[in-house]
């Protein structure tokens, strides 16, 4: 009875989300901005939880608390006060700017809007693909959370590839369906089912275990360092870096980067990132307290299982499990269903039609934008199979991965945006190099030649993805600095002024 109820819950929960499609399938047009931007007609709710359910993934359901209860709650500060901070900053420096800028020319993907600046198809193709390879590992993350989510919660009954199935499946059909229109109204119902759940989840097993005060209490004796701050991973260098990285990386995160160009007015754009802080916290502080509390519980976490569940199972009924469980599911198919949407947009426009068919039309760029859609899930499926042997370390290291890569265009970005003297030759090679490194650092192992690192996972104490960032700002600028504009450039085109 009680499998029969959870899966009758997660059933529920995505005919609903899929009700919502339908609806907004029936208002959205074939337009390019309107599929791919909703029109740029986004309000500040919207355009906040669309923004919010989007970014908050498996990475956060599960690699969070999975953190926390590993390594106590100071994840809290990382991820729900620096991180929250410190994006709601790059909100404003980088969307604000790009909305303004995309809002004159009608830009629809940061590849165009490059590629247009710098008079360079080049550009273009390569800012899309590197966003659609960090676009990968990052879709896989999603299947192989809904994996072990739905493992967690049925005790096994339903294994791995069916819930990875599950999501794939509905978020193929989802993004052939509905465009962003329908994805963004989705996001705000997944937003606020989210944080719902989540915070009557802290009542249900604060009730349950005897108060915030016992549950503390309880952590704190069963690892002390749980009750200090700083200590174990949480140095001032894993604190910083992870922040600053997690941070620039959403910054030029597909699916989060256009939103920069959806909101209606100048004034939703500027609510939306004051308010992100505040939203944010309100998640991240209840979803790592659980992991926090669960220590003290003495819960057991099976190995590649994920601790939300098993406490959840523990200390509340089968159905408020499940629910909290959809909630996650429901993180993971808004951040899924937006990074198809935006991957398709940037296949098709940036990609296919520039260096395939140039005079493709607007019905064969749909067919296009579907089949590729349906052929990256199908792929990122099959390597979330390889990897739910991970589970846990596999989950962060993923997030982090991909995280790292797209935090590699942040600066080079914000060059192009603010700074005049930017040459296409500088934005390639900046971008390019940067993303060489990187990647050096992710696929090769650590080198040590006569004693000194060449390739290792951190220089002078700091992670090697915030030395990646500062080469790719020194690149672009230093190439730039040694470099004419090129005829076809047209710095103009970013001198929109902001108020």
């Amino acid at each position: 009875m009680s499998l029969a109820v959870q899966l009758g819950v997660l059933g529920a929960y995505l005919l609903v989300a899929l009700a919502v499609g339908v609806v907004a399938y029936r208002r959205t047009d074939r337009r390019a901005e309107d599929y791919y931007l909703a029109g740029r007609t986004l309000g500040t709710v919207v355009l906040l939880f669309t923004t919010f359910a989007t970014l908050l993934s498996a990475f956060t359901f599960f690699g969070g608390p999975n953190v926390a209860f590993w390594a106590g709650p100071e994840w809290i500060l990382v991820m729900g006060l620096m991180d929250g901070v410190l994006f709601a900053l790059l909100w404003y420096v980088v969307g604000y700017k790009q909305w303004l800028v995309g809002k004159e020319h009608g830009y629809v993907t940061l590849g165009e809007m490059l590629g247009d600046r710098f008079g360079s198809t080049r550009l273009r193709g390569v800012v899309a693909g590197v966003s659609i390879l960090w676009l990968f590992p990052y879709v896989m993350l999603q299947q192989m959370g809904a994996g072990t989510a739905v493992v967690g919660l049925t005790d096994g009954a339903v294994p791995y590839w069916a819930g990875a199935a599950l999501i794939t499946v509905f978020m193929v059909g989802y993004v052939a369906l509905s465009g962003l229109r329908g994805v963004a109204w989705t996001d705000t119902l997944q937003g606020v089912f989210m944080l719902g759940v989540l915070w009557l989840a802290v009542g249900w097993i604060a009730t349950s275990a005897g108060g915030i005060g016992a549950l503390t209490a309880g952590m704190a004796e069963a690892n002390p360092e749980f009750a200090a701050l700083g200590g174990g991973l949480y140095s001032v260098q894993y604190v910083v870096g992870t922040a600053v990285v997690i941070a620039f990386g959403v910054a030029a995160f597909p699916q989060v980067n256009q939103r920069f160009f959806m909101a209606d007015r100048v004034e939703t754009l500027k609510r939306s990132f004051a308010l992100w802080p505040v939203l944010v916290l309100l998640l991240f502080v209840p979803a790592f307290l659980l992991g926090s509390w669960a220590v003290g519980l003495g819960i057991t976490v099976p190995e590649n299982s994920n601790v939300l569940p098993v406490l959840l199972n523990e200390y509340t009924p089968a159905w408020f499990a499940a629910a909290v469980v959809a909630g996650a599911l429901a993180a993971m198919m808004s951040s899924s269903d937006s990074m198809l949407l935006s991957g398709s947009s940037y296949l098709t426009r940036d990609l296919y039609r520039p260096f395939v068919a140039p005079d493709a039309g607007d019905e064969r760029e749909s067919w296009v934008a579907r089949v590729g859609v349906a052929a990256f899930a199908v792929g990122t499926f099959v390597a979330s199979l390889f990897a739910q042997g991970g589970g846990l370390d596999a989950i962060i290291t993923v997030g982090d991965t991909a995280f790292g890569g797209y935090a590699q265009v942040t600066l080079p970005l914000l060059c192009a945006l603010y700074w005049s003297g930017t040459t296409r030759t500088g934005m390639l090679t900046g971008v390019v190099a940067s993303q060489a490194l990187y990647l050096a650092h992710v696929f090769v192992p650590s080198v040590t030649v006569m004693g000194t690192t060449l390739l290792g996972d951190t220089y002078l104490t700091w992670d090697f993805a915030l030395w990646c960032m500062l080469a790719s700002l020194l690149v672009t600028v230093g190439v730039s600095a040694l470099t004419t504009n090129a005829p076809e450039e047209n710095a103009a085109k970013f001198g929109v002024r902001a108020d």
